[in-house]
């Protein structure tokens, strides 16, 4: 049986207490269902472009190549459905659920299966009778083609998939509002019949002169083909799907080595960043089988953006030689067939399957930079909350700096005016606000603090699976000097994304403030492999620095401390630290330099004094204020700090 797979808008839908009704009046119930089928649904379906896929006895199940047109095929089926029946007692009368989803399906002649049909099943029970459900893709590319307020009902646990759905929804009475549409009268079939013949006439002769005129008037012809246009002129063909941000399929790697054994270490790559990759928020990612289609096959960029719907296509191989592994990889744009990045990376061969997970995940960090740049740079004449986001995300990707902070905060502040219910732009403003505090650049601390614990707090209410809300909180505990009840915060991110550098710099830089200081320079040495590009890798040296501060290995905390400054130079901590060690070592001169350049960047006043800086932080657990006594404290007294 022939079949191919293609990125499609799903409409699933049935009736609320079908058993129910059907129980109470068997032979009413069906004619009713049949006869809003034949009025309202088929003709909604054909008018904005889909086709039905089967009818499930209870509702139906339907196929758009328009997400747009899913979703306002949808809500005006609701909006008729709410005013059909009047005559008939509201707790027998006939009401859909509908779920819309925007996902890979395999599609043969009389059906289509996959993830993206189970999805949309899955959101059609969640939906209230009268209402809708869709995934945040859908939502994402309607919102602001439509207008419509979706309501975020947080992540749901459904049957049969694997990950929590992210729903959004659209009640009843939302939808009961709308403007009443063009829907088609219920005509007795004669009358139907005599209705329509002059239209289906005039369709008809319409067609005979357009083909008479392309065939004898050759300017009337273009590149296309005349069927083609005679097609296109007689009935409005599905368009192509506009691709959905951050869409991207991972083609199969090739094995370029002369060990054709070595093509399963090529497949546990791609399969294995297929599933990295699908952990960016936003992201759609074309699943693995549909992925592995276009295995050895010589196609066009272009094509396959265009055949699967997505923005983006990642391909690489793999080349073993002797005991050495070298990975490639590069990011095409599919709509200009533009390179927008390359990465190599070499392994020694061993423990095979460590070497896959390091490479994986060093590829989905610097991937997920790429994306979230390349979507940023996007502009559109109205934005969105998404593009606000997005163009957040991407600022966040440069040096942390004062200015860089000031920019975030205002793109995130514009995502939550446009979404007020927005859990990641919450979760994001937090990030940021906290994230100042934490890098002694805020002018107003108290107050950067009380807004991001507020946002925190509202997010992990309304999404308290979602693990970013989880690190919103964990980054504000961090600046609160709360580090104990920060681990399990950054715990919890990293068992949702193990790539995540920025958690694993809170999650060490917690563990020596509690005390645990021999786990920090593993973590920190993961985060550094993981992100060895990252632009706020100076965090990561910084820490390890600290911890060759504190234990007294003054040299090597020297050469850490350097690293960070050079790659950071606006964090007035890391100046502070490195004067510390400087004055340690005898270098008082260029101690003081140092001090006096965190004093300049710092906003406060906290390096005026040791008893001001003792006063604004908080070192840790006893056996760890003791360690910071000895060392750290000592070194920006010999850098000149007074006590008071």
């Amino acid at each position: 049986m022939s079949q191919t797979r293609r990125l499609a808008a799903i409409l699933a839908a049935d009736v609320a207490g079908y058993s129910r009704l059907m129980g109470a009046d068997e032979e009413g119930t069906h004619e009713r269902l049949q006869g809003h089928l034949r009025d309202l649904v088929n003709p909604k379906i054909a008018e904005h472009r889909g086709r039905i896929v089967k009818n499930t006895g209870d509702g139906f199940l339907a196929e758009f190549a328009s997400v747009v047109d899913a979703v306002r095929c949808a809500t005006e089926i609701q909006r008729e459905m709410a005013d059909r029946e009047p005559d008939v007692p509201e707790e027998r009368r006939i009401r859909f659920r509908i779920g819309v989803n925007l996902g890979d399906v395999i599609a043969e002649e009389h059906d289509i299966y996959g993830d993206g049909v189970n999805v949309a099943a899955r959101l059609e029970g969640l939906a209230e009778p009268g209402g809708i459900c869709v995934t945040r893709v859908v939502r994402d590319q309607v919102r602001d083609r439509l207008g419509f307020a979706f309501e975020d009902m947080g992540e749901q646990s459904v049957k049969n998939i694997s990950r929590p759905l992210r729903v959004y929804a659209w009640r009843p009475e939302g939808v009961a509002g709308l403007p009443t549409t063009s829907v088609p009268i219920a005509v007795p079939t004669r009358r139907r019949r005599m209705i329509l013949a002059p239209i289906g006439a005039a369709v008809m002769a319409a067609l005979v002169i357009a083909v008479v005129a392309w065939w004898f008037w050759p300017a009337t012809r273009s590149s296309s083909t005349a069927p083609a246009a005679v097609a296109t002129a007689a009935t409005s063909i599905a368009q192509p799907l506009v691709a959905p941000r951050l869409s991207i399929v991972v083609l199969p790697f090739a094995n370029l080595s002369n060990d054709p054994e070595q093509q399963y270490f090529a497949d546990g790559i791609t399969e294995d960043l297929t599933t990295d990759v699908s952990r960016i928020a936003h992201s759609v990612v074309i699943s693995r089988n549909t992925a592995f289609t276009y295995r050895n096959k010589s196609v066009d960029t272009r094509q396959i953006g265009h055949e699967l719907g997505v923005r983006y296509v990642l391909e690489g191989s793999v080349r073993r030689s002797g005991n050495k592994i070298r990975v490639n990889a590069q990011l095409i744009d599919a709509e200009t067939d533009a390179h927008l990045w390359a990465e190599q990376f070499d392994g020694e061969m061993g423990d095979l399957f460590a070497l896959q997970n390091e490479i994986t995940s060093r590829l989905a960090n610097a991937l997920g930079a790429e994306l979230i740049g390349a979507e940023a740079d996007r502009r559109t004449q109205h934005p969105d909350a998404l593009d606000y986001i997005l163009r957040g995300r991407a600022a966040g990707l440069k040096p942390a700096s004062r200015e860089n902070y000031t920019e975030m905060i205002g793109l995130f502040e514009h995502a939550l005016a446009l979404d007020p219910l927005s859990v990641e732009a919450q979760s994001l403003l937090a990030l940021v606000l906290a994230g100042r505090v934490l890098n002694g650049t805020s002018d107003t601390t108290a107050a950067d603090l009380a807004r991001a614990e507020g946002l925190a707090r509202q997010a992990l209410a309304a999404s308290p699976r979602s693990p970013l809300p989880h690190w919103a909180k964990a980054q504000v505990l961090r600046a609160q000097n709360r580090c104990e009840e920060a681990i399990p915060e950054y715990e919890t991110v990293l068992a949702s994304n193990r790539n995540s550098v920025l958690a694993l710099f809170g999650l060490a830089y917690c563990k020596l403030y509690a005390g645990s200081i021999e786990q920090v320079i593993a973590l920190e040495d993961r985060a550094i492999r993981l992100g060895p590009r990252d632009p706020n890798i100076g965090f990561s040296y910084f820490l390890i620095g600290t911890v060759h501060l504190l234990q007294s290995r003054t040299d090597e905390a020297i050469v850490w401390l350097e690293k960070a400054r050079n790659a950071l130079p606006a964090a007035p901590v890391f100046r502070s630290r490195l004067a510390s060690a400087y004055a340690l070592s005898g270098e008082i001169e260029r101690a003081a330099t140092e001090l006096a350049e965190a004093r300049r960047l710092s906003r406060d006043s906290r390096y005026a004094s040791l008893a001001r800086l003792k006063a604004v932080g908080s070192f840790g657990v006893p056996k760890v204020r003791a360690l910071f006594e000895a060392t750290y404290f000592a070194g920006l007294r010999k850098a000149g700090m007074p006590e008071e």
